[in-house]
């Protein structure tokens, strides 16, 4: 059992909607990757797959931590999460409602948007391109 984990997740569609696919890299406060993980999972649009990328990491890390922070490239995502923007879309709102059923699952979580330039988002990217290559 970790006391704390940095998770970055991303998610991305070929289309939007389109093909789309999920992955995320859960790293140590050591700064040692634990877990890499990536999905394809049908036509979504982008934001529905960043959702359900930080979904995926967030049931991976419920087990292994008390405490998250959660990197994303997605602003919107992020500051839906922290009640900055409203969640108006009801595919959108479903997903918004799991994340924070999730939140229980933990003493703290933290939620930030980085730019794409990021290294680990960029992993993240990489995942996720690769699952869409090998299934469209």
């Amino acid at each position: 059992m970790y006391k704390h984990l940095k998770i970055f997740s991303d998610g991305g569609s070929r289309g939007n909607p389109g093909f789309a696919a999920i992955a995320f890299v859960v790293q140590s406060n050591k700064g040692c990757i634990q877990k890499t993980y990536s999905q394809f999972i049908g036509v979504n649009t982008n934001n529905q797959a960043e959702y359900k990328a930080l979904i995926a990491a967030m049931q991976f890390a419920s087990s292994k931590t008390e405490e998250i922070t959660c990197y994303l490239d997605s602003e919107l995502v992020v500051k839906q999460i922290n009640g900055e923007y409203s969640v108006r879309n009801i595919k959108l709102r479903n997903l918004w409602e799991k994340v924070q059923d999730l939140r229980a699952c933990f003493k703290k979580t933290t939620f930030i948007s980085v730019p794409r330039s990021n290294i680990f988002i960029q992993r993240a990217d990489a995942l996720l391109n690769i699952k869409l290559d090998e299934n469209i």
